[in-house]
């Protein structure tokens, strides 16, 4: 039988790192799943360990190749930003793979912005919020000021995805959907980067910009397949609905972190949007995105974790709890209106759920609710920062949270006017990495039912 053409996509978030195979029509064929023990940088603080993913590549793409019912045309990366690969004269990684949650020196940042026109000023121009490590442009700087000697040994700083595809292609590319998400190195307004690169001494450690949708060859020996240069996540995930829909969405992400992503919106930030964690981001075709983003995956899980512990439960109990109406109020606002009163300004006021004593609650299925409601009230706030003042009638949700039946249920009632859909398809990061490089391996036309939608109603108002 003659082997099924494919394209391998890594798909290496913060947590999980998986491999997939895709044919032609965008099905997975093969799909393989890992995590990796974090190892430490210097100071101690937890960091990905690139020596078992760099590995890890090598052994994978060594293993399909054995596969003699596969015949692999092409290779691409997609991976979580704000993270450097820091390569000497011979290419090696000689230093961390930093943690874009370690704390950053606040007399660093204080210099920094003092020194490029002051952090509101430089956000505006950057459209990246002041986040520290976040700002992986700031980590450089950190380098060049609190490790000399390491900066002078530094050749080639690529963003993890690029890293990624070096190490297949061996060659040394930038890429605008890295660049364009929360960096500060990208100035929006000249269209290129910042001058403050120019100024430290950086810009000639950065590899060429490369567009997002092209390849080069694989410098494995005997293999014949292209790779190409790697996207942001977030970015990726933007692809499928790009090319599946042309009437305005956004796109909520979900995982770690909730994205949502408004490709219609390129108005400027605001300054209360910078404070309220809104950016832009650049799609693979270049042109600017409005995002807002939420910690909200990883709060969930942790707060998850919290009641299962205090109720003494099992946490797998959370992956299928059934939408309940009556459930859906928190406790405190259904006995208002159990005694007729009405609902007073401060009951629609956000409370984190951390701040919330368990104890109050009668069971967990009560507290995961409440849990639920905090989240969906502050991504109800997130969300809406990219919405206002466009024509956009759907929200589009993957990822992780798009599979709770509680979150989705209580998100459309959260938005009542539009229309709220669960989007289910090959995992939309893999799938729009693998999108951006289609005419590169793929002889067949692109599929128009890439994504299948599951309507939720709005009319239980949260």
């Amino acid at each position: 039988m003659k082997p099924t053409p494919v394209i391998a996509v890594f798909d290496v978030g913060k947590t999980n790192k998986k491999l997939f195979l895709f044919d032609e029509g965008y099905n997975i064929v093969f799909e393989r799943s890992a995590r990796f023990n974090e190892t430490e940088d210097e100071d101690g603080f937890p960091c990905e360990n690139l020596e078992s993913l760099k590995l890890s590549v090598f052994d994978s793409l060594n293993e399909i190749s054995k596969l003699k019912e596969f015949d692999l045309k092409a290779v691409n990366f997609s991976a979580y930003g704000a993270s450097f690969a820091y390569l000497d004269k011979g290419g090696q990684a000689i230093a961390p793979l930093y943690n874009y949650l370690k704390p950053y020196p606040e007399d660093l940042k204080k210099q920094f912005y003092n020194t490029y026109g002051g952090e509101t000023k430089f956000s505006f121009q950057t459209a990246s919020p002041a986040l520290g490590n976040l700002n992986s442009g700031l980590q450089l700087y950190r380098i060049k000021h609190q490790k000399p000697e390491l900066f002078k040994k530094i050749k080639c700083a690529l963003h993890l995805p690029q890293y990624l595809s070096y190490l297949v292609s061996g060659k040394k590319f930038s890429d605008l959907t890295s660049i364009g998400c929360h960096t500060a190195l990208w100035d929006f307004g000249r269209n290129d980067y910042h001058e403050w690169l120019v100024k430290e001494g950086i810009i000639d450690k950065l590899a060429p910009i490369h567009p997002s949708d092209e390849v080069v060859a694989s410098s494995i020996p005997n293999s014949n397949y292209k790779v190409g240069i790697g996207l942001h996540d977030s970015s990726a995930a933007l692809i499928p609905y790009l090319v599946s829909f042309n009437e305005p969405f956004i796109l909520l992400s979900t995982g770690t972190w909730a994205i949502s992503l408004n490709p219609f919106n390129q108005s400027p930030l605001t300054e209360d949007e910078l404070k309220h964690d809104c950016l832009n981001y650049i799609q693979y075709n270049g042109k600017p995105v409005k995002a807002s983003r939420l910690f909200s995956g990883y709060d969930y899980e942790e707060k998850v974790k919290h009641i299962a512990e205090q109720f003494n439960v099992d946490v797998l109990k959370y992956r299928n709890i059934p939408f309940e109406v009556r459930k859906s109020e928190s406790p405190e606002v259904r006995k208002k209106k159990e005694r007729g009163r009405g609902l007073e300004a401060e009951d629609q006021k956000s409370l984190t759920f951390g701040a919330r004593d368990l104890a109050g609650f009668s069971n967990d299925i009560e507290a995961y609710y409440q849990l639920m409601i905090d989240i969906v009230q502050q991504q109800k706030i997130s969300t809406s920062f990219v919405l206002k003042g466009t024509p956009v009638k759907r929200i589009f949700v993957d990822g992780g949270f798009s599979k709770n039946s509680v979150f989705m249920h209580l998100l459309a009632s959260a938005f009542p006017n539009l229309e709220i859909y669960a989007a289910s398809m090959a995992q939309a990061t893999a799938l729009g990495t693998a999108l951006a490089i289609h005419n590169h391996w793929n002889s067949k036309p692109i599929p128009n039912d890439l994504i299948a939608l599951k309507y939720y109603s709005g009319s239980n108002k949260l």
